[in-house]
């Protein structure tokens, strides 16, 4: 089987942002929806819109988003585009939470927890996709990268508690824990079914905090920041990170690893590669 293509950068910049983009070779046809993280009021370590303004401005993009499942400044679409105001992203591109008119459900085919995922309804108004993730730690995944972006990220609120419950909302914090990765990467299938070949990922290795950009109270990044990877396949995008994370000398990576491996981080990645989501064998080409 060939490999997949992972482009890799240690300049962390907004020019950056688009040499990734443009070496992919890939352009984004009609309208363009921008999936990025709003970032939880409080939390100090999501990128910031001056950072990520070049690369929407270069794809004529709208700024994507889903209400949360749990309390928060995002849980409701007038407390979300509250943070999205606050943040400054409303004040860079045009802003739409996806879900405030409801949801919409897509099949998941041949998924190993979950045959349904419900996603933000308004996603039926964009013909591709540019997914930018920030690459860091997670409290309950062990790592949030490109698939979580487009599992749990592209999820409605009940869709998000859908996921967390592997298929049961009313479990949605105490569901068995690798069956909750697994259907994240039964979630993340199908919004790769659904826009084909329209839609591509770019990881930023910065702030790699142990907690996500969804904690309103979140940990100082303990390891140095690593670069920019760019895939049009989030399964060998992610596993390119971990591989990089593990690669690294850096006095911190060890604090990151251990909150990645005692949540099983890459057993998303192995699930999302047997579900056919995409492929975990890459080659890496530094630009």
């Amino acid at each position: 089987m060939e490999k997949a293509k992972v482009w890799f950068t240690k300049e962390i910049t907004p020019q950056a942002m688009i040499r990734m983009y443009d070496a992919m070779g890939v352009k984004l046809p009609g309208n363009v929806a921008v999936k990025l993280h709003s970032g939880e009021v409080g939390n100090q370590n999501f990128l910031r819109p001056d950072f990520m303004k070049p690369v929407i401005d270069y794809v004529n993009g709208t700024i994507v988003e889903c209400n949360t499942a749990y309390e928060g400044q995002r849980n409701t679409t007038k407390a979300h585009r509250a943070t999205m105001k606050l943040h400054g992203w409303s004040s860079i591109a045009e802003v739409d939470i996806m879900d405030e008119a409801g949801e919409l459900e897509l099949s998941v085919l041949e998924g190993r927890r979950i045959k349904k995922n419900f996603v933000g309804a308004n996603i039926r108004k964009y013909d591709s996709m540019l997914v930018l993730s920030h690459f860091k730690g997670h409290p309950m995944g062990g790592f949030g990268g490109a698939l979580k972006n487009i599992s749990i990220g592209i999820a409605s609120s009940h869709g998000k508690a859908y996921i967390h419950g592997a298929g049961n909302e009313a479990k949605i914090w105490s569901a068995d824990h690798d069956s909750f990765l697994e259907s994240m990467a039964d979630a993340a299938k199908s919004i790769m079914d659904y826009f084909g070949e329209k839609i591509v990922f770019i990881n930023v290795m910065k702030n790699m905090s142990v907690d996500c950009d969804c904690c309103a109270v979140a940990e100082d990044p303990a390891m140095a920041d690593i670069g920019i990877l760019a895939s049009t396949d989030p399964v060998a995008l992610d596993q390119a990170c971990l591989d990089l994370v593990y690669a690294s000398d850096d006095p911190g990576r060890d604090h990151l690893l251990k909150r990645i491996e005692s949540r099983n981080g890459v057993h998303t990645v192995e699930a999302a590669a047997e579900t056919g989501v995409g492929i975990r064998e890459y080659e890496l080409k530094e630009i």
